[in-house]
């Protein structure tokens, strides 16, 4: 039995001291392109820059994870200016990684100026806490190229533990799982 189509899914907003994450709107694809198109940001995650067409897939694709699976991308932005500063969230990319089949995946990409300010630490633990209420037993997953230290802290810092070496598109990639925090008992 297939899901019906709710193109009205609510994305939840969520804050965190310094950041608000909410969903896309029609007007971010200028940003998120902009992003995307930015070497430095696609360095490590597939290792060219997007062109305007590619970031309209993944804008289409963010967009239908919310509307199809009750999940997805959050644009994250800085609360005391509005800026646009990035994305994170979870998704199901049907990946050609067995280890990932039925594993919520949370991924992760800010902006050049936004990097080195802890904005992502930030951004990636809000939306885990909000993936230990969505997916209360489930573990969740991520893949980072090793030579991106930089995602690898966010992944330890946001309890993710290295889970396993594998190749993803003929490249190296380092599969890190986290598991739900157990629910805390009331005094």
């Amino acid at each position: 039995m297939s899901r019906p189509f709710h193109p009205s899914v609510e994305v939840p907003i969520l804050e965190s001291d310094r950041l608000k994450l909410r969903g896309h709107a029609l007007d971010d694809f200028v940003h998120s392109s902009a992003m995307w198109a930015d070497p430095e940001v696609t360095r490590y995650i597939g290792g060219k820059p997007l062109t305007e067409e590619e970031s309209w897939a993944r804008l289409l694709r963010y967009v239908g994870h919310w509307s199809l699976l009750g999940f997805g991308y959050w644009v994250v932005e800085e609360k005391t200016t509005g800026n646009f500063i990035g994305e994170v969230g979870f998704a199901d990319y049907k990946r050609n990684l067995p280890s990932l089949k039925d594993l919520p995946e949370i991924g992760w990409v800010f902006s050049s100026q936004a990097s080195g300010k802890g904005y992502a630490t930030e951004a990636v633990r809000a939306a885990v806490a909000w993936g230990d209420t969505r997916f209360p037993s489930a573990r969740t997953a991520c893949i980072i190229n090793p030579d991106n230290l930089a995602s690898i802290r966010v992944a330890e810092k946001c309890g993710y533990r290295q889970s396993q070496l594998t190749t993803y598109k003929s490249r190296p990639t380092i599969m890190f799982v986290r598991d739900p925090d157990p629910p805390h008992p009331h005094p």
